[in-house]
């Protein structure tokens, strides 16, 4: 017995359907499938447009991250000296400093801090670099002066890695620079987050694929994998670089300090004053950007203990790192003596000593700052290379590496696809309404506290907007003819 196919013509005729098939709906997608193509989109433009500020950043960031150890060689002759039997008293060895530099007006004192280094006697000096102070350098052994240069910041930074920091931070344009470092630190978190909500949701074969790379020797498929799965280990270390960077940034700095502030997370600061006059520590901005002039010199009171006698008074107190500054008094304040060890674990007590007999007059410990504070502290110096030392550069020069590598895979996946129709272009249109006016109201509240971020959105919006105006227009006039 054979059975008739009613597609076929001659074929005898097939009974009808005893009942009509109900009308179905037009398809919605769901939330997942409508927003995977509008963060493509947002992913692929403006990590296009992004990626030249962030290649910029992340090249200076290396050169930067190595500039530590480069610093110790181009400046051995200063920093290093044969270890002696005795150490001079610093009294000493500032006498020698001002010997050296009679122009200049001593502001700050850091003994050596270990065997075979040299105390940096710093001055205030009307030929030293604007932000910078002129640090001379003295043989504690011997009271010879090794030579003087600038230093900029807390930390210490000499000409070097102070030019190669300033690459970094603002092409060396001052303010108007500082937009450039700014727009990366902005983007980086978004970029990062999209990239792996993106790594994540792509359909896989093997489970090892996700983290490690596949696909032929020269095919846009093993760009990608490398471009995802060297994203996927570099992701943490990356939004951190982003946040940390964004805390001393201009217009998104201010915010988050504003929050924080809020949130009870201000660094509390040590009080130097005696007789009505006022001194203090900086917060936990000290030494960044372009700050840290040295504050004019005023007279110092005529009772002084001197230095020896002030730094005895704090190890007295408890300020037992070998890593210190004394900061000299002024009128209306004392001497203030800081730990200045960011080394896991950080030392980072100070006192305030009155001059005259070295009095404690304040103190404030690492222990005391509030969370926030503290995890400020602590990400502003594993930012600036100097939290775990050596392994903390390894690692900011390998994280700068990696995303110098993911920005030229994304390039060249995009030289290698070249569509004619932008990726995702109207991908928000699908998009449920219910779903878009959240995420639109989110963005927006971003923006604003990201203000850069907010700027880059409305760009990429207002593109959008003339990119579907040509496409109609086109469209027209092919219709038209």
């Amino acid at each position: 017995m054979t059975i008739d196919d009613p597609a076929r013509p001659g074929t005898a005729e097939a009974p009808a359907p005893a009942t009509a098939p109900p009308a179905t709906a037009p398809h919605r997608p769901g939330a997942r499938s409508a927003l995977r193509p509008l963060l493509l989109r947002l992913h692929f433009t403006a990590g296009l447009l992004v990626a030249p500020f962030l290649l910029v950043a992340a090249l200076s960031g290396l050169l930067y991250a190595l500039s530590f150890q480069a610093e110790k060689v181009v400046y051995a002759h200063e920093l290093e000296v044969p270890a002696g039997d005795a150490v001079l008293p610093l009294d000493r060895q500032t006498d020698a400093a001002r010997r050296a530099n009679p122009d200049g007006t001593v502001t700050a004192v850091w003994p050596a801090a270990a065997p075979g280094t040299t105390t940096r006697v710093l001055m205030a000096d009307p030929d030293a670099p604007e932000g910078t102070s002129l640090a001379v350098f003295v043989d504690p052994y011997t009271g010879d002066v090794r030579g003087q240069l600038p230093s900029y910041g807390s930390s210490g930074a000499l000409p070097l890695r102070t030019w190669i920091d300033g690459l970094h931070r603002d092409l060396h344009l001052g303010e108007p620079g500082r937009v450039y470092s700014e727009l990366a630190a902005s983007w980086l978190w978004v970029l990062v987050l999209g990239g792996l909500v993106l790594w994540f949701a792509r359909r896989r074969t093997k489970r090892r694929a996700l983290l490690l790379p596949e696909g032929g020797p020269k095919s846009r498929r093993r760009t990608l994998s490398w471009h995802g799965s060297v994203g996927l280990w570099a992701a943490l270390g990356l939004l951190l670089l982003s946040a940390t960077g964004l805390t001393w940034s201009r217009y998104a700095g201010e915010n988050i300090g504003a929050l924080q502030d809020g949130l009870g997370g201000a660094t509390p600061t040590l009080s130097a004053g005696i007789e009505g006059g006022t001194g203090g520590a900086g917060g936990e901005h000290a030494g960044h950007g372009p700050g840290h002039q040295p504050a004019d010199p005023a007279p110092a009171p005529t009772a002084d203990i001197g230095l020896d006698r002030a730094v005895a008074a704090a190890r007295a107190a408890g300020i037992d790192s070998p890593s210190i500054a004394v900061t000299l008094p002024a009128e209306g304040s004392g001497y203030v003596v800081k730990e200045t060890d960011k080394q896991f674990p950080v030392e980072l007590d100070s006192v305030a000593l009155d001059p005259a007999d070295g009095t404690v007059l304040d103190r404030l410990d690492f222990a005391a700052y509030p969370l926030l504070a503290k995890l400020t502290r602590i990400g502003i110096d594993a930012h600036t290379g100097v939290f775990l030392g050596l392994f903390n550069q390894l690692a900011l020069a390998a994280l700068a590496l990696a995303l110098i590598l993911m920005i030229l895979w994304g390039y060249r996946m995009w030289w290698l696809r070249r569509p004619r129709r932008p990726v995702g272009r109207g991908a928000w249109r699908k998009v449920p309404v219910t779903l878009l006016l959240p995420l639109a109201a989110a963005a927006a509240l971003v923006g604003w506290f990201v203000p850069l971020l907010g700027i880059g959105l409305l760009v990429l919006l207002a593109a959008e907007a003339l990119l579907a105006l040509a496409s109609r227009a086109r469209r027209k006039r092919t219709a038209a003819s």
